[in-house]
């Protein structure tokens, strides 16, 4: 007998998984639904139904599993089977109907093949099957968007029909495989004794029903007295979606019944988009019909709200037709009556549920969450709200169930469906709460705090009479008073109690006060009492007693003397008076009864503020667990004065705050403090005042949890990289372990669902330790949701063995040989170099092997010298481990030693035989090569000691380009067109350009700080958004706000400031260094515009003397028209070391003007014997040029010229019959293939037509022109081919490498002179926007706490060497109106790189390896360093530049080039940006609490430039 009971409690609790501690149960498969009767507690799931009893023990469970037989009529049934029969159908339930009356549940769903079927079980018992049926009754398919409800109709004032009543969404396009006559809203049966039997439709001769044509989601169905009330959703055009309201008379029949339809529309605003209504709940009242639903305020859950309506039905209309739903669909519809809420009660994100309970005159609601919150929330009458509180918060933020039931026997507690899990939850937290200030503050009116017990509990729970709750509405104080001038001039203190109390406690009600010295006053009477004041000083407390059956309150009373409370008319002044018991009457404080009372007069109040008004532009991070965060980040403005920062979850929750420190005016640190629950809190900041200004929002989220750290173990040295795996890990500050919990590590790359941070180093193996993570002050285990802490296991660190490398090829294979452990190493946790003399090389991991002994880990090193590494280091956490190469086996060295005298044998022979043949030949060859060689290099001797800087520093008039041209250059560099768009041209320039009212209304947007860093922060957030975006919109911003540089240097600062907190947890040394955003952009282009006089002033002379000297010297020697390699230069990848010999001549250039052959004076030309044609015209234009001061009239392509020989002048070609060809390739003609002479005389003419059938001007206009024609480095041809016996020498690069010192010895002191006029301070003071910029960053690194110098040192460097000089040394153009050749490109590449390296922090180790362009400035860099460190120092020791000053210095920029751009083509441009990702900047706006004013003035815009779409722009 007694294992019968037994067996049955195994097979019923196998499919439960738990009972938790919480008082939860878990379920092997998510709840599908469920429902609650009398003492009983129903759950489905995929596969099982439940029967639980109230407090959710289980009673037993049937399985939904069965098999599909065909019966008669070829019709398929399903049968359910036992446990362990096989099965092929599983009966999903999507109808769960209790029906109390008869003793059954109603349960319906579908079986796998797409059929319903109903089953009716008894109710106390589900495993007793009392009738069965394959019927569709409810939807096809799991929907939530489907309702099913018991009614009753009425069939006459004694007698009732009960159906069951289905509003089901209608799916399209599903296969079903049964036939399905299913309606929209129908009426079925709910037993055998109704006409039809159970689940017909039918009534006499007709199945009434109601249809939808369209779409729609039905959300709740409810019944109050004779009326149904179904609610759904209802899709109108693509977005928006109308709340519909049905109401149905529940009398007569099911035809009278769906004939009664009226309907109505429910409205939270004006604008439909998006609104959606997501849960519902009756609002229990005697009067009238009122309503809460939970509505959807935007596309998705993000943003929720909870409303009440009053939703009384209205029969009044004889004929109406709904235009949604119809009975008989023939009439056009009726007008649809609106009803709008009567309140908003609450808001939060992502409410999912409500369930509103009725106490006394308050409403109590429960609201459940999509992360998985059971928030309690007190209404009373008047609809004020008290401060809400959690009764439970789920560890998984699982989304709680659509409904919520209270226990039905006792009502003092919830049940929360949560996936797998359902939750009994108290109702309240009354025993929580300590004494009977606790008890009342929490505005529970559930709780009493009763006289008997001395506790807080709820007030079932209290046995007598004697007890105290709050009173009928809201209250702020338990306790207030007033004081009141009497017309006898004494004062009555009046003082009232705002509670509701039990008849023992009302009925022994009594004050005591410590300052009455009569007894004049009216006698004490609930809930107030009075106290007469001598005439006189009042006194400054007063001690108040109030006895109330056996409790006592007390309460110490501060008074004040109302006339002295004066100033100047306040908020701050009112509220302080009606505080302190005092009327406000015409701007001043009276006595009570001359004034009002209530504190909403001070409302409407203007404050009036001695300080400037701070403004909150972010808080980073503004996302937190429910713990808090430390160190916060508060940005704004006017932030001097601020004391605290204050955070409100709710106006009726005690706000918290916290006190602020580093305060720079701009930017403050606080804690923010932890919270009872998720959602967003409000922030403002505290004035010493007491008034609080700004606005901006902290979102609370759950607390990180873990699912699993990879890998498992760690060696005992420690620092084994680990990866945390979970949810809410971004929150995470710090990880520690249980064997060293005061050392803690700080995480790396952390995001939502991972981290990952080095192990800590362990003294004994073989051991575990606990990981615990650090979130505020709090320290939590890093553990799963099933509470199962995870640990780490350590062991002895890898034995590394031995190794052997083999070549392959260029390179080396290295295979290293590990003993077995369980560590489970992986390749990209070692580092390996191979060792040679001394220099490490490193090898680049490839495989793994494990095998039972030992574990193979094999690297190959790239490209190594042709030896054998005999060492090796691995390096694995912060250990290196040394390995030496093994010796060889004997064998190996026998070997080696018999093959030794065989080879030399070999040699020798092979040696003798050829010896003879060669010597000969090799004599000569070597003494040729010799002979070349000793005067090359003492040429280059030569050259490089008799170089001086003797070139011409005269190079007349500075071509400078305007600023404008300066500018859109520095901002387009890649993009001609909106370089072009943007500069005004020469009619704009004159006047003005007015913005047309698109673009005005466009910039007064932009002009709101909070909207662009929105906007620039979404659009970066954006995978779409690519760098080249980010740049031109950086670019545009600057072009639009160039006359306000002030506001643009504010948000570039607020831009840089969020760049810096992203960076600040990982590498603070990278900032600046790369144009990977918006801000760094801005910040090149802020630079460009403030240094551009400091530029033409100081620095433009020694940079174009400097260009030009590099110039000459190229020009000094050959440069090869084909590869644009030259003789004279400093870099070594455009050295012409194969040119041949050459001589300089000087040319005598005859210009021709007028028709008929006059030719000018002559011009002295310098030119190289190996000169192209094309390249002597170049010469000559240019000498032209300097010598005259203006361009000659006709262009290079235009021109041809003559070489005068014996009395007539020959044209010369590029190219032409006599050009020597080797191979397939042509030679250019040079003057010295035409044997022109030093001194010759050359006639420049006009070209008067180009050769036909050539389009270009030049050979170089052709495609292939560098694989058809070759100048001085000859093509890949044969020897043979070659008939210039002087191309056949040898050249070896490396006798040529002088060329680059001579080269750099001809221009260093120009290179010398630019670079000290850059870091040079004139007068003794830096450029205000270097000065006032360095500060800047000096000032954010204190703020962050950075104490590293080399970490300010590098942000100076990345801010404005490398971001603005070196884009201005590599790109001349960008300043002068010239032309940037390849070669000339070479050698400022090579300056550029001296100049960074003078303001680098490392070493560099030079060796023969060194590339030659750092060898050529090696003993110049340190020299430079120097002097670089004394600028730093002097910019920061110079004196700050005041904020006026600076201010002056912008404005005076802004005006000083104002009206050259096209600020209307810029706004434009940048509109562009707005329509592709509106949808993000408005979440963004939203994110960071933007005005409802700014969000009207976006759509406004929007609204005037799509109106231009199909128009032109003015």
């Amino acid at each position: 007998m007694i294992l019968m009971p037994a067996l049955l409690f195994i097979l019923w609790g196998a499919a439960v998984r738990c009972r938790g501690q919480d008082g939860g149960l878990t379920f092997d498969g998510d709840i599908r639904h469920y429902a609650v009767a009398t003492n009983t507690v129903y759950v489905a799931t995929d596969e099982r139904l439940y029967q639980l009893s109230h407090d959710l023990t289980l009673v037993r469970n049937v399985t939904q599993r069965g098999v599909l037989k065909v019966q008669q009529l070829d019709q398929v049934q399903f049968h359910r089977v036992s446990e362990t029969a096989s099965s092929n159908a599983t009966l999903r339930i999507n109808v769960l109907l209790p029906f109390v009356e008869n003793d059954v549940l109603i349960s319906c769903g579908v079986t796998d093949d797409r059929c319903g079927h109903c089953e009716v079980l008894k109710l106390m018992d589900i495993s007793i099957l009392n009738y069965s049926e394959t019927i569709q009754l409810g939807p096809l398919w799991h929907s939530k968007a489907s309702v099913a409800v018991l009614v009753k109709v009425k069939n006459s004032p004694s007698e009732s029909n009960t159906f069951i009543l289905t509003a089901v969404q209608q799916q399209k396009g599903q296969n079903v495989s049964c036939t399905s006559d299913s309606k929209t809203v129908t009426l079925q049966n709910s037993n055998h004794q109704q006409v039809g039997g159970i689940f017909s439709l039918n009534e006499e001769h007709d199945s009434p029903s109601i249809i939808r044509v369209g779409d729609v989601d039905f959300v709740d169905g409810f019944q109050i007295s004779s009326t149904i009330y179904l609610l759904s959703n209802v899709p109108s055009g693509e977005q928006n979606n109308r709340i519909r309201l049905i109401w149905l008379k529940a009398e007569g029949s099911k035809s009278k019944t769906f004939k009664s339809l009226r309907g109505a529309t429910l409205r939270i605003s004006e604008a439909e988009d998006g609104h959606r209504l997501v849960a519902s709940s009756v609002m229990p009242d005697a009067q009238r019909v009122l309503w809460s639903g939970v509505f959807s305020v935007d596309a998705g859950l993000t943003n929720t709200e909870l409303f009440v309506f009053d939703i009384g039905p209205d029969f009044t209309e004889d004929t109406y037709i709904d235009p949604d739903f119809c009975n008989l669909c023939k009439d056009p519809p009726s007008v649809t009556k609106t009803l709008r809420p009567e309140a908003a009660l609450y808001r939060q994100s992502n409410m999912t549920s409500v369930l509103a309970v009725r106490h006394k005159t308050w409403v109590v609601f429960f609201i459940g969450t999509g992360d998985g919150q059971l928030i309690k929330l007190a209404v009373d009458k008047n609809y004020h709200t008290s401060c809400p509180t959690v009764l439970y918060r789920d560890d998984e933020d699982r989304q709680v169930f659509p409904k919520i039931h209270l226990d039905p026997v006792d009502r003092n507690h919830v049940y929360v469906p949560l996936g797998k899990k359902m939750m009994r939850v108290p109702a309240s937290k009354c025993s929580t709460y300590a004494d009977v200030q606790e008890c009342w503050s929490a505005q529970d009116p559930q709780c009493v705090w009763c006289g008997s017990g001395k506790n807080c509990m709820f007030a079932d729970d209290c046995e007598d009479s004697d007890w105290l709750s709050i009173p009928e509405d809201y209250q702020e104080n338990m306790v207030s008073f007033r004081v009141a001038e009497e017309p006898t001039g004494q004062i009555a203190l009046n003082v009232q109690t705002h509670l509701t109390a039990g008849q023992t406690a009302r009925s022994n009600f009594a004050c005591q006060f410590s300052a009455c010295h009569n007894t004049s006053g009216p006698p004490p009477q609930f809930p107030q009492c009075t106290c007469i004041l001598p005439k006189g000083r009042l006194p400054p407390k007063v001690n108040v007693k109030i006895r109330l059956g056996s409790m006592v309150l007390s309460k110490q009373l501060t008074l004040t003397n109302c006339s002295d409370i004066s100033g100047p008319p306040s908020s701050v002044l009112c509220v302080r008076c009606i505080r302190a018991g005092c009327g406000w009457s015409i701007n001043k404080c009276s006595w009570a009864n001359e004034g009002v009372g209530n504190d909403s007069v001070c409302q409407t109040m203007v404050p009036r503020i001695n300080f400037s008004r701070p403004e909150i532009s972010s808080i980073t991070p503004s996302v937190v667990s429910f713990y808090g965060r430390n160190h916060t980040v508060l940005y704004g403005r006017n932030l001097s004065d601020v004391t605290r920062v204050r955070m409100q979850a709710h106006t009726a929750c005690t706000p918290q705050e916290s006190p602020v420190w580093n305060n720079t005016g701009v930017s403050l640190m606080f804690h923010i403090p932890s919270a009872d629950r998720k959602g967003v809190v409000k922030v403002c900041v505290l004035l010493p005042d007491g008034s609080c200004h700004g606005s901006s929002f902290i979102t609370y989220q759950s607390a990180p949890s873990c699912s699993n750290i990879v890998p498992s173990s760690t060696w005992l040295s420690g620092k084994r990289r680990m990866k945390i795996i979970g949810s809410h890990l971004d929150f995470v500050e710090g990880v520690t372990q249980s064997h060293a919990p005061q050392e803690v590590r700080l995480p790396e790359n952390k995001n939502y669902q991972n981290l990952t941070y080095h192990t800590l180093a362990a003294k004994s193996a073989q051991g575990t330790s606990t990981v615990f993570l650090k979130v505020a002050n709090k320290t939590l285990p890093c553990s799963t949701n099933n509470n199962q802490q995870l640990t780490i296991n350590y062991y002895p660190d890898p034995k590394f063995i031995s190794f052997k490398s083999i070549r392959a090829g260029d390179d080396v294979r290295i295979i290293i040989e590990k003993e077995a452990d369980k560590l489970e190493l992986m390749m990209e946790e070692l580092l390996v170099w191979g060792v040679h003399k001394e220099i490490h090389y490193p090898c680049n991991m490839t495989a793994k092997e494990t095998h039972n002994e030992t574990d193979n880990f094999a690297c190959e090193i790239k490209n190594p010298p042709d030896v054998e590494f005999q060492q090796l280091i691995i390096k694995y956490g912060d250990q290196e481990v040394e390995l030496q190469l093994k010796s060889l086996s004997y064998l190996r060295v026998l070997y080696v030693l018999l093959l030794i005298p065989f080879i030399v044998v070999m040699v020798v022979m092979v040696y003798r035989s050829k010896q003879k043949k060669l010597t000969a030949k090799m004599n000569l060859l070597m003494e040729n090569l010799e002979l070349d060689m000793r005067n090359d290099i003492r040429q280059g001797f030569v050259d490089l000691q008799t170089e001086k800087a003797d070139l011409m520093e005269n190079v007349g008039a500075i071509p400078f380009l305007d600023y404008k041209h300066f500018a859109s250059r520095i901002f387009f560099p890649e993009s001609e067109s909106l370089m072009k768009l943007c500069i005004k041209d020469i009619s704009q320039d004159a006047m003005k350009v007015q913005l047309d009212e698109c673009s005005r209304d466009f910039s007064r947007l932009i002009h709101d700080q909070l909207f662009l860093t929105s906007m620039v922060h979404a659009l970066e957030e954006q995978k779409s958004f690519t760098i080249q975006n980010k740049c031109t919109l950086a670019s545009l911003l600057t072009v639009a706000l160039h006359s306000n540089l002030l506001y643009l240097t504010e948000v570039m600062e607020v831009l840089l400031k969020d760049l810096m907190q992203q960076n600040s947890n990982t590498q603070p040394k990278l900032l600046l260094r790369r144009t990977e955003s918006t801000v760094e952009k801005l910040l090149t282009n802020w630079m460009s515009i403030c240094l551009y006089g400091f530029l033409r002033e100081i620095v433009g002379q020694h940079l174009f003397l400097m260009v030009s000297a590099l110039t000459q010297q190229i020009r000094k020697g050959p440069v090869d028209c084909v590869t644009e390699k030259a003789l004279y230069t400093l870099s070594e990848d455009w050295l012409l070391w194969q040119a041949q010999d050459f001589s300089a001549l000087k040319l005598k250039v005859l210009f021709a003007v007028g028709g008929d052959g006059e030719l000018s004076e002559p011009l002295e030309v310098n030119s190289l014997s190996c000169d192209t044609v094309e390249q002597v015209k170049e010469k000559i234009l240019s000498t032209f040029k300097t010598k005259f001061g203006f361009s000659f009239n006709v262009p290079l392509r235009d021109v041809c010229i003559e070489y005068e020989r014996d009395g007539s002048f020959v044209p010369l070609e590029e190219v032409d019959r006599s050009s020597e060809v080797i191979g397939e390739v042509t030679m250019l003609n040079t003057l010295k293939h035409y044997k022109v002479p030093d001194g010759a005389t050359i006639k420049v003419l006009p070209r008067k037509t180009h050769p036909p059938l050539s389009p270009q001007g030049s050979l170089k206009d052709d495609e292939n022109f560098s694989g058809k024609y070759f100048h001085l480095i000859d093509p890949d041809v044969d020897e043979d081919q070659r008939k210039d016996p002087e191309r056949k020498k040898l050249k070896l690069k490396e006798v040529y490498l002088t060329k680059l010192l001579s080269t750099k010895v001809a221009v260093h002191s120009f290179v010398e002179n630019l670079f000290r006029s850059i870091w040079g301070l004139t007068h003794g003071r830096a450029p205000h926007a270097i000065k006032y910029f360095f500060d800047f960053l000096d000032a954010q690194a204190h703020n962050m706490k950075i104490i590293d110098p080399d970490v300010l040192h590098i942000w100076k460097t990345n801010s404005l060497p490398l971001r603005f000089w070196i884009n201005i040394l590599k790109n001349p153009q960008f300043v002068f109106d010239m032309e940037k050749t390849p070669q000339l490109d070479g050698c400022l590449s090579v300056i550029a790189q001296a100049f960074m390296d003078s303001f680098s922090l490392t070493e560099s180790q030079l060796g023969k390896y060194t590339p030659t362009n750092k060898l050529l400035y090696a003993k110049d860099i340190p020299r430079y360093k120097q002097e670089v460190k004394a600028y730093y120092k002097q910019i920061r020791d110079q004196s700050t530049i005041t904020e006026a000053e600076f201010k002056s210095f912008l404005q005076e920029e802004s005006k000083k080039h104002e009206n050259e751009f096209n600020e209307a083509a810029a706004l434009r441009e940048l509109y562009k940006f707005i329509p592709r990702y509106f949808t993000e900047i408005q979440e963004k706006l939203n994110e960071n609490g933007a005005p409802t004013e700014l969000m009207e003035q976006l759509h406004h815009v929007k609204t005037q430039f799509d109106g231009l779409k199909s128009c032109k722009w003015s």
